[in-house]
């Protein structure tokens, strides 16, 4: 999401950065820019207006003008008022799930990937707070509505409330309301019907369900593809209803991201979650410094040792880091590291997180530093007998042509694969004495081992990360290499492990 935004604003603060003095001018101009950018993401009119001058009231001065990097200095406002915008002045809070059995009310328009939202949020609480959760569908209009929800529920290992044909909304909400305080549940969702579009029925029935809940949530969740039709969405069902938050769906498929910066500032309630595809684990907190750090390309390191925490085991992990102490690393390793990337995420999604790479990510595609070439890669090492795997040295050419024909690519391939490992096998050498890799990590993850408080980052703090990063992944300073880049993964982990 954001990636038409972020990059347009890149250029603009690549301009600004490399001006060295600023004058009035210069802001302004850039300024002018920034709102165009804004107004093309699809955020609202008044939203961008507001934005740009209250970003030009603190950038217009002797503290930014006069400063040695008055560039950076605007990127840093801009970044605040960023967060200002996306969280508002109050600090975001936690579900409130500490009442048993809590009550959250799901409401949206049809379409809008409620039911799969609801399902999504029921596995978080269940697998991250050890909630014991039941899932109810009051959706008595949609064909199958209510059994997609029982077939979700069964996929997550939650349980959903029996089906009762010919039951109305409100008789199933009492009887989801006495099932959920007789079985001991924590956590109960009632998952109610869609229209189309909004109209005096549907607000009716939510309203009568909501008066018999008594949630202590009203999570809204809307399409997040359908720009500023989204932010008014809001707006009427928290007239109507009144909601506690909003959950952006879609928003893998948003380029522009425009709903999420207005959604705030037009409604007054907080982005609690965003959906970022169909699959049951891909829903994301919604933190704005976060939000903010990628919109302005200096990525997102909190969420790419999150995703590395999820998807390593702590016994590879181990392993691993035993093996890279010893100079070791085969093609099985390779594998590994390859399979770990597309788990989080792919090439485009990891370099989107990584501070200073964001603009870098349509250059690596057209490069073709792509989720196929890891398909690709994985498909040779397959191709290859378990003693090629463990000694790549005995791919003389006979070997080489039968692995490229077993994975129906050419043996070129397989020299820049046997070349990628090569490279990657010297650096696990110098990582596994210690050396800039390890370094590099220390210096993202805190001196203490704690996370970086990117809010508070300076952007010359920010740009010595990125550096750092890249020194250790071996990247030097210019475009990444695809096998260090590779090495992420096992290293994050690694470092994990001894925490």
């Amino acid at each position: 999401m954001f990636e038409s935004l972020s990059e347009r604003l890149g250029g603009v603060f690549d301009r600004l950065t490399k001006a060295g003095a600023l004058s009035e001018a210069d802001v302004d101009t850039a300024l002018r820019e920034v709102r165009v950018a804004l107004l093309e993401a699809d955020v609202s009119l008044e939203v961008a207006r507001n934005f740009v001058k209250a970003v030009k009231t603190r950038a217009i001065g002797q503290a930014v003008t006069k400063s040695i990097t008055p560039g950076q200095q605007v990127v840093k406002i801009v970044h605040d008022e960023l967060v200002r915008v996306l969280a508002g002045d109050d600090e975001p809070e936690a579900l409130k799930i500490d009442n048993p059995p809590s009550a959250i009310l799901m409401v949206g328009l049809q379409g809008s990937g409620k039911t799969t939202t609801t399902a999504k949020l029921a596995k978080r609480l269940k697998e991250r707070n050890g909630k014991r959760v039941l899932l109810a569908s009051l959706d008595t209009n949609r064909p199958a509505a209510m059994e997609q929800l029982a077939i979700l529920a069964g996929q997550i290992g939650v349980d959903s409330l029996p089906i009762v044909k010919g039951e109305s909304a409100v008789q199933i909400a009492k009887r989801a309301k006495t099932q959920a305080a007789m079985g001991g549940y924590d956590v109960v969702f009632f998952d109610t019907a869609g229209r189309l579009h909004i109209d005096e029925v549907l607000m009716e029935e939510i309203q009568a369900v909501r008066d018999i809940a008594q949630p202590r949530e009203t999570l809204l969740v809307v399409d997040g593809l359908t720009g500023q039709d989204a932010v008014n969405v809001a707006s009427e069902f928290n007239a109507k209803v009144g909601i506690s938050g909003v959950v952006l769906t879609r928003m893998d498929g948003d380029g522009r991201g425009g709903a999420a910066l207005s959604m705030r500032a037009v409604t007054g309630k907080p982005i609690r979650f965003v959906g970022l595809g169909e699959k049951m684990d891909a829903l994301e907190t919604f933190e704005a410094e976060r939000v903010a750090g990628r919109i302005l390309g200096m990525g997102d390191i909190v969420a790419l040792v999150e995703k590395a925490r999820e998807t390593f085991e702590a016994e590879q992990a181990e392993r691993m880091a035993r093996r890279f102490a010893k100079g070791l690393f085969n093609m099985n390793d390779l594998k590994s590291q390859l399979e770990q990337m597309q788990k989080m995420g792919g090439m485009q999604g990891l370099m989107g997180m990584m501070p200073g790479m964001g603009g870098m990510a349509k250059k690596a595609e057209a490069a073709g530093f792509n989720d196929k070439m890891l398909t690709h890669q994985i498909a040779l090492v397959n191709s290859m007998t378990k003693k090629e795997r463990a000694n790549p040295d005995l791919l003389a050419a006979s070997r080489k042509k039968r692995i490229a024909a077993g994975a129906g690519l050419e043996v070129s391939e397989v020299n820049k694969l046997l070349k990628q490992h090569k490279q990657m096998a010297e650096m696990m050498k110098k990582m596994g004495k210690g050396g800039a890799m390890k370094n590099a990590i220390k210096q993202m993850m805190g001196a203490k081992g704690g996370m970086p408080d990117m809010a508070n980052m300076s952007p010359e703090a920010m740009a010595e990360a990125a550096k750092g990063m890249k020194q250790g992944l071996g990247m030097g300073g210019g475009f990444p290499g695809m096998p260090r880049g590779l090495s992420l993964p096992s290293s994050l982990s690694g470092l994990m492990k001894k925490k």
